[in-house]
């Protein structure tokens, strides 16, 4: 069994890992919320042990990403204790959620529960929007069955939307996640590599679709095609 713990104190993630590669599991180990759902997308991740109190973002945003498409167990690890931040993570979609401090015997135990509850068959990240496939294990996209390719800033860019589906995603989250810190308040990146992905994907890029622009605010991979107000036209 494969597990990815993704917590930001290194010497936690280091006892973790060693605990369970003792008792035979495989373990990656991530310090924030983009690698997180990086490696849930590129790796055969078998369950999640997450912090919430992230670097980059909140822990309950890596919930929400995975289960836009996974249905892989989620054991949040967190040093919030009140009831409302256990509800909102369970509510979220998380399986199950451990405060810290804990034991390790406790833990191995929750692991092995949500293991036991999962499902037997692995979901496919794969995730359709209209006429475009978007496989995100494969780092993929096509259109009407046919392989678009695409450069590596424009996969990076689609990746990130297409990993929320529906979801409004900001300026500043696309920027750091893509090219980084410091880059937040480069929106024209997103300008050109939108126009450049649109001409790519969209049937009519004029008029999209599906990738859909919030001004001022940030991008959305639409689901389903926006439709006209009634008494429109």
């Amino acid at each position: 069994m494969h597990v990815l713990v993704v917590d930001d104190d290194p010497a936690l993630a280091r006892a973790m890992k060693i605990n369970l590669e003792a008792r035979g599991y495989r373990v990656t180990t991530t310090p924030d919320a983009a690698s997180a759902l990086r490696a849930v997308t590129e790796l055969d991740v078998d369950l999640v042990l997450l912090d919430l109190g992230l670097p980059d973002r909140d822990g309950l945003d890596v919930v929400v990403g995975v289960r836009g498409w996974s249905q892989v167990p989620i054991v949040v690890l967190s040093a919030r204790h009140t009831t409302d931040d256990k509800v909102e993570a369970l509510d979220a979609g998380a399986d199950d959620y451990v405060t810290k401090p804990f034991e390790m015997h406790e833990l191995l135990a929750r692991i092995r529960a949500a293991l036991r509850h999962s499902a037997s068959e692995p979901t496919s990240p794969v995730v359709e929007v209209g006429e475009l496939v978007v496989d995100l294990r494969r780092s993929t996209v096509t259109r009407a069955g046919e392989v678009v390719r695409l450069t590596p800033k424009e996969w990076a860019l689609l990746e990130v939307l297409a990993r929320r589906p529906g979801e409004l995603v900001t300026q500043a989250e696309l920027l750091a996640e893509v090219w980084g810190p410091g880059y937040e308040r480069e929106t024209h990146y997103l300008r050109v590599y939108l126009a450049t992905l649109r001409r790519k994907l969209e049937r009519e890029p004029a008029h999209p679709r599906h990738l859909l622009t919030e001004p001022g605010r940030g991008y959305r991979l639409a689901l389903d095609p926006p439709r006209p107000e009634p008494g429109a036209g």
